[in-house]
């Protein structure tokens, strides 16, 4: 059954209620920061099977050296408060960083959303529908996931060739469709919903990806520009695939420059 959003309920007036506004998640940091990231591209990982999209978002903002822009205030996630994983120096290294943090990269067009702790039961929905609220009104261009999903739970035709996958919405596919086949990506393939009972009717499926599909398809209905880069997965040491998954989307996205060896495309000695 598919979930929808609750419309306002009627007060026998005639005029009808306004929409509720969605409660503001994003902080910035200091006076100065800025709340606006008009043509920007947002990149986010979901919480998924080896933090492999977390990883990777990891891998972006220390290579980049992203200064952080903000926070996000939200009960939707678990508390959470650490030292500063991006620490280079001892100025810098007693700076706290929270669950939800916000990196910017004006040079580059690029706004990161990272998130460091699991989420609360039953707030997937709230947290999917208020960064898509803060996505329209920031003016954000597009949204890039980074996912991943039990590699275990592939069926027949998702074993074959490359472990990565791509997904994109119909707004954004209409602008950089031509560019995946360019680059000879698979999307992502829909199993059957009732394997060996009804293998006519097919479904999305990402076992293991955390809030990916309900950010998708949200995405999709909202009319909002998304696309899903995974990687097939296991639990275990996951830097190989966070560096696989943060190489795929710089064949796309050019973040960094890749060199090319004799025998193939090497990036992963960039990222740090």
């Amino acid at each position: 059954m598919r979930r929808g959003v609750e419309g306002p309920r009627s007060t026998g007036r005639s005029r009808s209620a306004p929409d509720p506004v969605p409660p503001v998640m994003f902080v910035p940091c200091g006076a100065a920061a800025r709340r606006d990231f008009k043509g920007f591209t947002l990149l986010m990982p979901s919480v998924s099977v080896g933090n492999v999209g977390q990883l990777a978002i990891d891998l972006v903002i220390s290579t980049l050296d992203m200064p952080k822009v903000g926070y996000f205030y939200t009960d939707c996630l678990v508390p959470m408060v650490g030292n500063n994983p991006y620490a280079t120096a001892e100025e810098n290294s007693t700076e706290l960083s929270i669950n939800a943090e916000v990196y910017s990269l004006p040079s580059k067009k690029l706004v990161v959303l990272q998130i460091r702790s699991p989420f609360i039961k039953n707030k997937y929905t709230s947290f999917c529908q208020t960064v898509l609220s803060w996505v329209k009104s920031s003016k954000c261009a597009r949204v890039i996931l980074l996912s991943s999903s039990h590699a275990y739970q592939r069926d027949d035709q998702q074993l074959h060739g490359t472990p990565l996958r791509y997904l994109l919405s119909p707004t954004i596919q209409k602008t950089v469709g031509d560019q995946m086949q360019e680059l000879n990506w698979k999307e992502m393939e829909k199993v059957a919903a009732y394997p060996e009972i009804n293998n006519a009717e097919k479904v999305l499926h990402i076992p293991g990806g955390g809030i990916t599909k309900l950010l998708f398809t949200e995405s999709c209905s909202k009319g909002i520009p998304m696309a899903v880069l995974l990687k097939f997965c296991s639990e275990g040491d996951n830097i190989p695939d966070a560096l696989a998954l943060v190489n795929y989307l710089n064949e796309w996205f050019q973040l960094i420059k890749s060199e090319q060896s004799s025998s193939t495309t090497t990036t992963a000695s960039h990222w740090k």
